[in-house]
């Protein structure tokens, strides 16, 4: 039997609309993350939430000690789900997420979170290298617009670009019903 973890990437305060940096579709992507943690909690399965702070106070969004930089009320932890604090894109980095994993004998982890093009894509590719097996919940992920050379890349083709990548080579990639569907089955 596959020892499976939750992994919420991200999922705090700032990036819902009176944050400072809002993400596209973040509410629907959040209630979609909910499904999932409840199934988890349901089936007594790991789940570990991930929150990013920088480190300087002058951060753009996610500042040391800030309302923005809490876990957002839809997936504030229980007591026996630890939150990782990370300082950087990739959640394994210099974080103790590996141990919990290997504490809890995790083989495989299903992701969901934020931004879809920086610390899911991140904590995704890092895990897959490690040799775990990965699940991204795809509409349980949000980014936003982004820039490059004078064109703005809309959000749903920056997402729909990286969950693509992912799922050529790191994980499967899914929407949160047909996981859904495959927990209540197994």
């Amino acid at each position: 039997m596959t020892q499976q973890a939750l992994i919420l990437v991200d999922i705090q305060n700032d990036y819902f609309p009176q944050g400072k940096w809002p993400l596209n579709g973040v509410d629907a992507a959040a209630d979609k993350a909910v499904q999932v943690l409840q199934a988890f909690r349901q089936a007594g399965d790991s789940v570990i939430h991930i929150r990013h702070e920088f480190t300087a106070d002058d951060a753009p969004f996610f500042a040391p000690g800030s309302e923005g930089a809490h876990l957002h009320p839809k997936v504030l932890n229980q007591d026996d789900e630890p939150v990782v604090l990370k300082h950087f894109v990739n959640a394994f980095r210099e974080t103790n997420l590996r141990m919990l994993l290997e504490q809890r004998s995790v083989t495989h982890l299903v992701v969901v979170g934020s931004m879809s093009h920086m610390c899911v894509d991140g904590v995704v590719r890092a895990a897959a290298d490690m040799g775990y097996t990965v699940t991204v919940i795809h509409d349980a992920c949000a980014t936003r617009d982004l820039e490059f050379n004078g064109t703005t890349v809309p959000a749903a083709q920056v997402h729909a670009a990286f969950m693509s990548s992912l799922g050529f080579a790191y994980a499967s990639v899914v929407s949160a019903d047909e996981f859904l569907k495959t927990q209540v089955a197994a």
